[in-house]
Order: C-alpha cells, then structure tokens, then sequence
C-alpha cells in the first residue's frame, strides 16, 4: 500500500467522489471541523461524517475519528503505536 495522499486503507481516492459501491469518501473535502486520522496519518476526516459513521474510539479519555472502517480495528489491535503517533 502506498502512502501518498491519493490513497487509503479502504482503497478510496480523495478526488470527492463516492465510490462505485456508494460508499462515501471521508476524505474528500467538505465543510465543516476535521481531525487527522491516526492509522493514516494526514488524512483529514469531517467529524460530524465520521460521528454519523462511527468511525471512531474513545481512549484514554479522547475520542479518535478514522477515514475508513478498515482504520478502526487496526487502532484497536494498538492503540498506543497509533495515539503516540497522532
């Protein structure tokens, strides 16, 4: 897997568009507060999308939001590899 910006863990380019299964781009640009994903580290993530999604955890007392499904179970396998490097 590459670490350019263009793709992600859930095989989803960041041009804005839906995917051809009608899964919504949480990285595409939008209005709105975002967060920084920490399993892929400089993907924004719209917070309220990834609230609606539940694309997050809590941990440690701090709720993390992730870009795609795929990004939650690696952050719960280690959260502390993940939280150290956000």
């Amino acid at each position: 897997m590459s670490d350019s910006p263009a793709e992600s863990c859930c095989s989803v380019n960041s041009n804005g568009a839906v995917s051809a299964d009608g899964r919504q781009d949480l990285l595409a640009p939008t209005v709105g507060a975002t967060a920084e994903c920490p399993v892929m580290v400089g993907s924004a993530v719209v917070i309220a999308d990834a609230e609606a999604a539940g694309l997050f955890r809590d941990y440690e007392g701090t709720r993390y939001y992730f870009c795609c499904a795929g990004c939650g179970p690696a952050f719960d396998a280690d959260p502390a590899k993940y939280v150290t490097a956000a």
